[in-house]
């Protein structure tokens, strides 16, 4: 919880020092500044060691007003179960990344009904990246670095500058308690228990009849280690939807062609795919007769970098080959961050290029050849007294609702392209062609009727494949999963600091002793964070070493010591 100081006018205390406003105990001798506090038997709130912190000044500023919101652990408990609420709801059906190729827009509504298009139409397809999803990240992020600051830098004064004498208030209102009587000279009987102590792990100062014994002070820090660790994590996971940081992309590899891989200055050749099956005597028998199961598939594959001339579409990039690797299943390629992992395959022969004749429909005469590549195409043909000018390209033609044409994929399930032709007996604005490589395809979408209707009674030219040696198929494609994370090495660091923070607070305890020995009266106040029943133990077993025999049930000043 966030504990509020009263607003009060004078902070000085008996002792003579000046304290901050906000201090609940007195940063010199440790007495309760509070009049509640000092009148009270209860034991003392030691978490941040009674110190002032920020979120508690007196008239505060817009940035103060800010800042407060932000170092509420209240708050962050807000922003915490908002970002798991919105992760649930993330949860409720698949999203969109975890789909190859669909149209989201139907999708969901066709699948899963009317909750589906509401979880569609309310952005929730995309959750994780949401600008909503980001900003409770970002608020948390803030509350984690605003908490720890408003904590931590006055705590480590506070540690760091601890005096030796304390107040009896201060000692007596402690967990573990000690008071009683001792006949023996002070400054004796101290330097007689520093040994005992030291002996325990413990770094001790004294001051004429007081002690101070402190160890494994560091584990203080534990939970603002792990608050490093979240931030960095926190950091890294945001990193990931900057350009260039993260992708994770499922592509096709026809073998024989080499495939940029977007976003990237990366080219991949798929030199040779392979698949071997089961025999029908190595299949279990249920499977036998009914299936066809692949025992291995595997490509050769070629990755190369571009080196020059890599964003000029006119000129052909140069391209290095830096590494090659045979992708199977579990054993990816691997290049400075880049992976290519192998997860299907096709083995129905691809379409790669086609070389189609320019014919006058009327006459037969025909005025040559030119390669039409389905990837990489270029954008004029010269073709005899012709010019064909490539004006739109449909890897795999459609029809959207409104009857316009569409590329359902980017594979070449069913190419299509528009030219526009110009040359002699043509308008002079030119003649628009529609053609179809694939002879199902000029059946399926009536290539001859679209064209009627795009050239009107000045249609005499087509292009038409006369040979199959014309025609460039690839006998498979390979589907490769491509994944670059390079913000994943910073969420290990983060995980791994975190888990650092945990260790340091579990495993270790910070446990001070500040006992004072005046008039024949020794008081001794013990503090630690956890563990009381072992750190009586300990006090009682290091005041057994000079000879003084304490029940240990004796120092338990209230307070719930578990």
């Amino acid at each position: 919880m966030k504990n509020r100081t009263p607003l009060i006018s004078n902070t000085k205390c008996e002792c003579g020092h000046q304290n901050p406003v906000g201090t609940v105990l007195c940063e010199a001798c440790g007495k309760p500044l509070e009049e509640k506090e000092s009148s009270s038997g209860e034991n003392l709130e030691m978490r941040y060691d009674g110190v002032a912190r920020r979120s508690q000044r007196v008239n505060p500023g817009v940035i103060d007003h800010v800042w407060n919101f932000f170092s509420s652990v209240k708050i962050a408990i807000y922003l915490i179960v908002l970002t798991l609420l919105g992760s649930m709801l993330g949860t409720i059906f698949p999203q969109e990344s975890t789909f190859l190729n669909i149209d989201a827009s139907t999708y969901y509504k066709e699948t899963y009904g009317t909750a589906g298009n509401i979880y569609y139409r309310l952005g929730l397809s995309h959750t994780y990246e949401s600008w909503w999803f980001v900003t409770l990240l970002v608020m948390i992020g803030a509350s984690l670095v605003i908490c720890s600051l408003d904590r931590v830098l006055p705590l480590y004064k506070a540690l760091t500058r601890q005096k030796i004498r304390k107040h009896r208030q201060f000692l007596t209102r402690q967990k573990a308690v000690l008071v009683t009587g001792v006949q023996e000279d002070p400054e004796t009987w101290v330097a007689g228990i520093v040994e005992p102590l030291k002996k325990k792990g413990y770094r001790v100062r004294t001051e004429g009849g007081a002690l101070l014994a402190e160890k494994h002070r560091f584990s203080r820090w534990g939970p603002y280690v792990i608050h490093i660790g979240l931030i960095i994590f926190l950091l890294a996971v945001l990193a990931r939807g900057l350009p260039g940081l993260n992708m994770d992309q499922h592509l096709a590899f026809p073998q024989g062609e080499l495939t940029r891989i977007p976003d990237t200055t990366y080219y991949l050749l798929n030199e040779k795919f392979t698949v071997e099956f089961y025999s029908e005597a190595e299949m279990p028998e249920e499977f036998r007769g009914r299936k066809v199961l692949p025992k291995l598939y595997e490509t050769k594959a070629k990755l190369y970098e571009c080196t020059a001339d890599c964003a000029d579409p006119s000129k052909e990039p140069q391209l290095a080959e830096v590494t090659s690797h045979d992708i199977r299943v579990n054993s990816p390629l691997s290049y400075k961050g880049l992976k290519a992992y192998q997860f299907d395959y096709d083995l129905t022969p691809v379409l790669r290029s086609v070389q189609p004749e320019l014919v006058n429909s009327a006459t037969g005469e025909a005025f040559g050849k030119f390669k039409l590549e389905m990837k990489n195409s270029q954008r004029t043909f010269q073709v005899g007294p012709y010019t064909l000018e490539l004006k739109e390209k449909y890897m795999d033609f459609g029809l959207n609702e409104e009857g316009q044409p569409v590329s359902k994929s980017p594979y070449p399930n069913a190419p299509a392209f528009l030219f526009l032709i110009t040359g002699p007996d043509l308008p002079a604005e030119g003649q628009q062609y529609f053609y179809f490589p694939k002879a199902i395809d000029k059946d399926q979408f009536q290539q001859q009727t679209i064209n009627d209707k795009l050239g009107g009674s000045s249609r005499f030219l087509e292009l038409e494949v006369k040979s199959m040696s014309d025609v460039d198929f690839a006998e498979s494609t390979s589907f490769l999963n491509v994944r670059v994370d390079r913000a994943m090495p910073f969420v290990w660091i983060g995980a791994g600091i975190v888990m650092l923070g945990l260790v340091l607070g579990f495993y270790w305890q910070h446990r001070r002793i500040w006992l004072t020995l005046e008039n024949g009266e020794l008081v001794l106040g013990g503090h630690t964070n956890k563990n009381w029943f072992g750190f009586r133990r300990e006090i009682v077993s290091i005041l057994k070493k000079i000879d003084m025999t304490v029940d240990e049930k004796s120092l338990d000043n209230g307070g719930g010591m578990a």
